[in-house]
């Protein structure tokens, strides 16, 4: 699900459709995913044992207004058109769920992993992030699958050069997560970020490499992984939004949204005093 603006404010736009941001948009860009990085930061301490996914919906929510943001996934319609409006504010996916889960009344047990996934506008410009935690502590192989999902998405930021081709990030995802018998979700990419959620480019996190657009000064856009500890495929469940691995294994995902620069990729999403690092 990847929407295009159809007019261009401020930016500059490629033919692809793809906007390159000025310095003061960026700069935007910026303080709406550094909001971000601080809710992730606030709800840290929340999940633990015996919490709901509920309170970490509203936990999110009350931090999320109360610095002058709003939600961009309440409500949130995405395609097909009958899709039902996303009922939280934040992605809540636990366990098996790769993606997309709801935040309802289940309640987080020890040993479970839970995606979250936070996407807020703040002065007309959209931020967003996803971190899998684990709750309490984690099996050995749940701590490996974590900080393999986690190396992907910053080894897929390193290969976000100026003239390098898109689809070489997804190739390095891939490489990586495969040597250490994981597999790639291809079905759900990264994404342009700007005054909207979703736009150009589609980032793939699979190869092969050396196609598509190459990478340009002033493009925005996420990286977010999904590494599945068995098989890639995946089943959307009745509520229209959920989506599970197929054989039941665990799910990883991890987010950034990064700038591109002549210097390299710069992760706006991500607190100041930190390298936008969590479990590595």
């Amino acid at each position: 699900m990847f929407l295009r603006r159809n007019k261009k404010k401020n930016g500059q736009r490629k033919k692809e459709g793809i906007i390159l941001r000025s310095k003061k948009e960026i700069s935007l860009l910026r303080d709406a995913n550094k909001l971000v990085a601080e809710s992730f930061a606030a709800l840290g301490e929340a999940i633990k044992p015996g919490v709901s996914l509920k309170e970490l919906d509203q936990l999110t929510t009350t931090y999320i207004k109360k610095n002058g943001a709003q939600p961009l996934y309440l409500g949130y319609k995405g395609n097909p058109p009958n899709q039902p409006p996303f009922p939280g504010v934040i992605c809540a996916s636990l366990n098996e769920e790769v993606c997309h889960g709801i935040p309802d009344d289940r309640v987080l047990k020890e040993g479970d992993v839970i995606g979250i996934d936070i996407g807020v506008r703040l002065k007309g410009f959209c931020g967003d992030s996803c971190v899998t935690f684990p709750v309490g502590e984690v099996s050995e192989a749940t701590k490996r699958l974590l900080r393999v999902s986690e190396e992907a998405l910053h080894i897929g930021i390193e290969e976000a050069l100026v003239k390098r081709r898109l689809t070489n990030i997804g190739a390095a995802i891939q490489a990586h997560a495969e040597s250490h018998g994981y597999n790639v979700v291809e079905e759900w990419g990264g994404h342009g970020v700007g005054r909207t959620l979703h736009e150009d480019p589609s980032v793939s996190h699979t190869g092969p490499g050396n196609r598509g657009p190459r990478i340009k000064p002033g493009m925005v856009f996420t990286i977010e992984p999904m590494i599945n500890a068995g098989v890639a495929e995946w089943d959307l469940q009745e509520d229209g939004w959920t989506v599970k691995t197929r054989d039941g294994k665990l799910s990883a995902q991890f987010e950034h949204t990064i700038a591109i620069t002549p210097q390299g990729p710069e992760i706006l999403s991500k607190l100041p005093t930190s390298n936008g690092r969590y479990f590595i």
